[in-house]
């Protein structure tokens, strides 16, 4: 199956109202005057990292990849499970899981070990507590709302190709994301929707609007990329884990961040790229079983 038709077949299993009808990347659970969220990702090989990756790199590509699920919320992590298949280079794994659970703070609560063969895979849990209610959405985008990105879209594909072809270029933001805690944290009051670019600026734009039941109007030449000459395949590559956000039309974000677009009444299609309508979601990021 693909992942798409994957998760509407789990939407047909009894859900908790924490988990928002899997239409976010995050539950939201309420307990008493707290908020917790709680979010789960894997990294397979030769999906998300190449088997000849430094396995410490691995380590904190798999921690800072679920802590960008709780920057989105406006999170303050509490802590981590890890699901570990043993497999070579264990002390570095160890030894980066170390240097990425310092790095954020983050204790690691337990966990599962297993054997197994290769190709490897891994899992994280981690969970933290809301800094802000309501808690930033998908959903939420409003007609008239600007568009706005932090950082620069496509350096997490360049690293991946300077580590995978060996040349000089920079791997570090593919192997060694950062999560967007201290600006996610800040933008939770003021955002009417927020989530992280993990799979492309189109496609997560495409479901941001989707599930916000709006259009989304973003102009390609004001999107940050790290190459310019390949602005379409920064727009599309993913990886690169900044937070997609809408605000009120003349609001600043506490941020640094670049206005992309401006947020449309629902219309044709739920994005439109330089007036162009973008129906289908296919080919527009990555999604797996494609």
């Amino acid at each position: 199956m693909k992942e798409a038709a994957f998760i509407e077949a789990l939407r047909k299993l009894p859900l908790h109202q924490a988990s928002k009808g899997l239409e976010d990347d995050a539950a939201i659970l309420e307990l008493g005057d707290e908020t917790l969220i709680i979010t789960h990702d894997m990294l397979v090989e030769g999906k998300h990292f190449l088997s000849s990756q430094d396995m410490a790199d691995v380590a904190w590509k798999l921690v800072a990849t679920n802590i960008s699920d709780l920057a989105a919320k406006g999170a303050q992590p509490l802590g981590v499970l890890l699901g570990h298949m043993l497999g070579e280079d264990d002390e570095r794994f160890l030894e980066g899981l170390d240097d990425v659970l310092s790095h954020y703070g983050v204790p690691l609560l337990g966990g599962d070990t297993v054997s197994g063969g290769s190709p490897r895979a891994f899992g994280l849990t981690a969970i933290g507590k809301a800094t802000h209610r309501p808690v930033p959405a998908r959903s939420g985008a409003r007609n008239g709302d600007a568009i706005f990105v932090t950082g620069q879209l496509g350096a997490a594909m360049l690293g991946f190709e300077a580590l995978r072809d060996g040349t000089d270029g920079d791997p570090m933001p593919y192997t060694n994301p950062m999560a967007r805690l201290i600006e996610g944290s800040d933008l939770a009051p003021l955002v009417t929707a927020m989530m992280d670019i993990s799979d492309g600026l189109l496609l997560d734009a495409f479901r941001m609007a989707k599930a916000s039941e709006v259009s989304f109007a973003i102009s390609s030449t004001q999107v940050p990329v790290a190459a310019p000459d390949r602005r379409d395949d920064c727009l599309r590559w993913g990886d690169d884990y900044e937070l997609l956000f809408t605000m009120p039309d003349g609001t600043f974000p506490p941020v640094p961040a670049t206005r992309i677009g401006t947020v449309e009444p629902s219309g044709f299609a739920p994005l439109f790229l330089d007036g162009e309508p973008l129906v289908n979601a296919e080919g527009l990021g990555y999604q797996h079983g494609e």
